[in-house]
């Protein structure tokens, strides 16, 4: 036990000049565009010379760019992450939308990898049958059809039928309904979300653990160990899933980044309140603070889905704990 947490521990400090790197290359790209970080409030009739004042000092724009960068890093290490072109707090608004996206992100995940996986399983075992062929016919569908073109094509079928809700994830009567109640709205508005990034990340996800399958399976250690007379079960649950399933593991810490970047047009497309969402609204009105923290939150979620993997591959394969 001890030595798995230093190992995470390791990671964890591993993570920060990665961290590093990602606000320097992002703040260096926002702050070098000609777009004047605080254009946007100034057309703001709301926002007073006060707040332009307190923001412009915040942010540093009369100094060079290098002390500016050191400026924000310093607050943003206090969570002092400024004001968006509406006057609203930054850190208000991400904890306002990340919990939404992490409810989208951990349903999708739990729902394509509790599927993805047994499929992708069944393929190999009945490889080059009907059911196969099948199987590869619709995932080609899947990774094709383009996640926006998808999302608008469930978004005209669900104004048409009025079956599900667009917009928002709750109704406007939310607060009165009772906790079941609740879920079930809650669910209800995630179906559309879900279905899009559901599909499009099944896909590429069960041809993986067929691929990785059909190669352990192959291997001489399967082979030794059906000559040994071991049933069909033993030898796929025992050890070809074992073996397969760790390269598996490894894509878990992407699927954190790039749900974020898929669900971005998803979440537009059916306006639903997420990071991914935020993020482009932001880009689109030139919301330099809140681009800046949203990104740097993207890449919290990136380093936490790897930190995820590393810790699932070391209760998989402890091998890798010697290596790390």
């Amino acid at each position: 036990m001890q030595e798995i947490l230093i190992y995470i521990l390791k990671r964890i400090l591993q993570t920060i000049p990665l961290l590093i790197l990602v606000s320097i290359i992002s703040f260096f790209i926002i702050r070098l565009s000609p777009v004047d970080p605080l254009a946007e409030l100034k057309l703001n009739p709301s926002i007073s010379k006060e707040t332009l004042q307190k923001e412009a000092q915040r942010m540093g724009l009369n100094k060079p760019i290098w002390k500016q960068y050191l400026l924000w890093a310093k607050s943003f290490a206090k969570g002092d992450l400024g004001v968006t072109t509406t006057g609203e707090s930054v850190a208000s608004k991400l904890k306002e939308r990340i919990p939404n996206t992490l409810l989208l992100t951990i349903v999708v995940i739990f729902m394509t990898w509790s599927t993805a996986i047994p499929l992708g399983m069944l393929a190999a075992v009945k490889w080059k049958t009907p059911f196969d062929r099948f199987l590869t016919f619709l995932t080609s569908i899947g990774m094709a059809i383009p996640s926006f073109f998808f999302a608008i094509l469930l978004l005209i079928f669900a104004v048409k039928s009025g079956w599900f809700p667009v917009g928002g994830l709750t109704s406007y009567n939310f607060d009165e309904m009772g906790f079941f109640h609740k879920i079930l709205d809650i669910t209800h508005h995630l179906i559309l979300p879900v279905t899009v990034l559901f599909t499009i990340s099944l896909a590429g996800l069960q041809r993986q653990m067929r691929a990785n399958i059909l190669d352990v399976l192959d291997s001489d250690y399967v082979k030794f160990a059906r000559a040994k007379g071991l049933s069909e079960n033993k030898v796929l649950f025992k050890h070809a899933l074992r073996n397969a399933v760790n390269p598996m593991i490894t894509l878990l810490g992407f699927e954190f980044s790039s749900l974020l970047s898929g669900a971005a047009l998803t979440e537009y497309v059916f306006q639903y309140p997420g990071l991914g969402r935020l993020i482009l609204e932001a880009v689109l009105k030139s919301d330099i603070n809140l681009v800046m923290a949203s990104l740097m939150m993207g890449a919290f979620m990136l380093i936490a889905g790897n930190l995820l993997s590393d810790i699932l591959l070391i209760l998989t394969d402890p091998r890798i704990r010697a290596r790390g």
